[in-house]
């Protein structure tokens, strides 16, 4: 007679699983024997041991593999027959109210794949970022890059501004009582680039080389310095120096630092053009793939498995500690991480998984040879030697399979643009490479 499997709440099944106390016996004594053949025992010969000696030393552990053997057989027959996908591992547990001595009574409970239903697409509203680049950012990146290579010449009577870079003293007090931090003598910080707290910056802003100033400072409730996150420091500073940013030339010098032999400007803007058409192209896509999976996540209404969010949390737990021990910090192994920390973020990436494979197999999404080595090519371009990287992940599945997880969901967020409300959302340029 087939168990029932009875349903305990949302995607939680039970089923209790008999197994006949005589077939155990039977086959602990079967496996004893062979056990027997070769088994070492202390005052007999190799496999001259007699059963009874061996059923001492080796029943226990012979007669629990044998009741988890038996039990799995029952329990993947009842899975198979009853047509259930399980999700995570069933735990099993002695039924308590059993009096049968002829049978062992276990109850397995388990959770299984819950029923995808794929959202409309059509309802849904998702953004897509673009950045067109031009003549624009290629001029920007320039200026950066001659930000990157200035040097500073001292300025004696010039008053701090923008882009110079100032040495200076100063002392932070709270309440009359100095702070650790809060103090440094003949400190440099370039202003503008976002070093120093924007008050500080600014109390700076006009100041010469010989100049006092006293001002407060609050720092922010979200300040790393825990010990004055929140608080009002009054800071004394003394001017030591200010001196003004020389930015190189863009010419054939120039170029040959950033890599074009030949030192010709116009090649070396075609170069940097390039190259930010490839990255803007990636972060924008990758705004607009965010869109995407969040407009499908909110679009989940099927319960997920608990089992499988664990396993998710646990997963992600082990990273953390991988992490932290390869910056060196001390019992990284051990020290408590909470699971709080990560399970939400679980929850969303099981449900977004069970939605993703079922809609890929719903829509045939699957990642396509060529577009696997497309994408492989495609990145390349950004080394040296893009063959050999092109080469190295077609040969290596692992790496290779990689690539074909991300063409994947690719194909997810063009399949889900084509159907959706899309509304289209211009960027700047230094937002979309960090730089606001």
């Amino acid at each position: 007679m087939q168990p029932e499997v009875e349903t305990v709440s949302g995607l939680e099944r039970r089923v209790d699983l008999v197994v006949e106390s005589a077939e155990i016996e039977k086959e602990v004594q079967a496996e004893l024997k062979r056990v027997a053949r070769t088994a070492k025992v202390q005052g007999f010969r190799p496999g001259k041991a007699p059963l009874e000696v061996i059923e001492r030393s080796h029943g226990a552990g012979v007669r629990y593999d044998v009741i988890n053997s038996q039990l799995g057989r029952k329990l993947d027959e009842v899975i198979t027959k009853s047509e259930l996908k399980v999700a995570g591992t069933p735990s099993l547990e002695p039924k308590a109210d059993s009096t049968d001595k002829e049978k062992l009574v276990f109850t397995a409970t388990f959770e299984v794949y819950p029923d995808v239903d794929l959202p409309d697409l059509a309802s849904l509203e998702v953004t897509r970022t673009t950045l067109e680049v031009g003549d624009e950012q290629v001029q920007h990146t320039l200026d950066v890059l001659r930000k990157q290579r200035a040097t500073y010449e001292v300025r004696d009577d010039r008053a701090a501004q923008d882009s110079d870079k100032i040495t200076l003293d100063f002392t932070g007090s709270i309440d009359g009582e100095k702070f650790e931090g809060g103090s440094a003598t003949d400190f440099e910080f370039v202003i503008g680039e976002g070093r120093m707290l924007p008050e500080f910056e600014e109390a700076v802003q006009g100041m010469k080389a010989g100049e006092e100033k006293t001002f407060p400072l609050h720092f922010p409730e979200d300040y790393p310095g825990t010990e004055v996150a929140g608080k009002t420091a009054e800071f004394e500073i003394k001017v030591k120096s200010v001196a003004e940013a020389i930015l190189p030339e863009v010419d054939e010098e120039f170029a040959r630092t950033l890599g074009q032999p030949e030192g010709d400007i116009e090649k070396l803007k075609q170069e940097i053009l390039t190259n930010i058409e490839r990255e803007v192209k990636a972060r924008t896509f990758a705004r607009t793939k965010t869109s995407v999976m969040d407009a499908l996540a909110q679009a989940c209404t099927f319960d997920i498995p608990k089992a499988l969010v664990e396993a998710d949390t646990q997963s992600r737990i082990q990273q953390a500690r991988a992490e932290l021990k390869q910056r060196g910090v001390p019992n990284a192994d051990t020290m408590e991480i909470p699971a709080d920390a990560f399970t939400e973020e679980s929850q969303r990436r099981v449900k977004l998984g069970l939605l993703l494979s079922e809609l890929v197999q719903s829509e045939n999404l699957q990642a396509k040879q060529d577009q696997v080595k497309a994408r492989i090519e495609e990145f390349a371009q950004s080394y040296e030697q893009p063959e050999q990287v092109v080469s190295y992940y077609m040969s290596d599945p692992q790496r290779r399979a990689e690539i074909e997880a991300i063409v994947l969901e690719d194909n997810v967020v063009d399949h889900v643009l084509s159907k959706a409300k899309v509304n289209v959302a211009e960027i700047t340029f230094d937002e979309i490479m960090g730089t606001q």
